[in-house]
């Protein structure tokens, strides 16, 4: 780039605003397509035609191309519009964006966002308070997350950092099988810090507590139906025994408890 800078369409100069950024906004406010050019709108009048299977044609005149597109009942979409001459491929357009579409969907769905959790503690923490942050770190790391464990030192415990360290090295071991020592305690001023991270990843325990939580509506469901099931048979079972003494029998409501 020459000096001074060439200025940009968006009237600033690149160095100070970034190119980039106004041409992005500048598309976006103006309705520009992004997307490629396919048959007819290709400009170019010779192109580099790759097959529908990836096998390379040659260069060949854009009528050539369109023609070869026709008879294939396929597109001729330009891939690389910047190469000289531009890079074309035969292919089913409407296809690739419903498969390209339906691929980043999934990846959506499968994707994974670790959030990191923090809990502090004090170096002489006492026995109870202690179980209290533990319990909250190994929920933490069930649920996929990571931890960051600050540990606080005041007045005269900056004197003693190895309470700290101690601390973090007993809870790294008490929650050995949810988690792992994924950055070492380290002094970071008055505090120390280390960071657990999970053995499970967020969508495998996400997946867990949905079949959990499924198997426990089911069997909630079933000790109902079995509740029910009973209720129904002792009813059965005191109008039969009234039959029995010959007193009249009067009919029970399905619905009733």
């Amino acid at each position: 780039m020459g000096w001074p800078p060439r200025a940009c369409s968006a009237g600033a100069s690149c160095v100070s605003t970034g190119c980039g950024r106004n041409t992005a906004r500048r598309i976006q406010e103006e309705g520009i397509s992004t997307e490629p050019r396919i048959n007819d709108r290709i400009r170019a009048s010779e192109v580099r035609l790759v097959g529908p299977n990836g096998e390379q044609v040659g260069i060949v005149r854009i009528e050539d191309a369109l023609r070869l597109a026709a008879e294939a009942d396929l597109d001729l979409v330009e891939v690389a519009p910047g190469a000289r001459p531009p890079v074309t491929r035969l292919m089913d357009y409407g296809k690739f964006k419903y498969e390209s579409a339906m691929k980043e969907r999934a990846a959506r769905r499968n994707q994974s966002h670790v959030l990191i959790k923090e809990q502090k503690l004090r170096p002489k923490i006492d026995k109870h308070d202690y179980e209290t942050k533990k319990r909250n770190v190994e929920r933490f790391l069930a649920e996929g997350d990571k931890v960051k464990v600050t540990i606080m030192f005041r007045g005269r415990e900056q004197s003693r950092p190895e309470l700290g360290f101690r601390l973090l090295q007993r809870l790294a071991e008490d929650v050995t099988d949810l988690g792992f020592v994924e950055s070492s305690p380290k002094q970071d001023g008055r505090n120390m810090i280390m960071v657990l991270g999970p053995h499970k990843k967020k969508a495998d325990a996400k997946a867990e507590r949905e079949a959990a939580k499924i198997e426990r509506q089911a069997q909630r469901r079933a000790d109902e139906e079995a509740e029910r099931a009973e209720r129904a048979a002792g009813r059965a079972a005191a109008e039969a025994s009234k039959a029995d003494r010959g007193e009249v029998v009067r009919p029970t409501p399905d619905n009733e408890d």
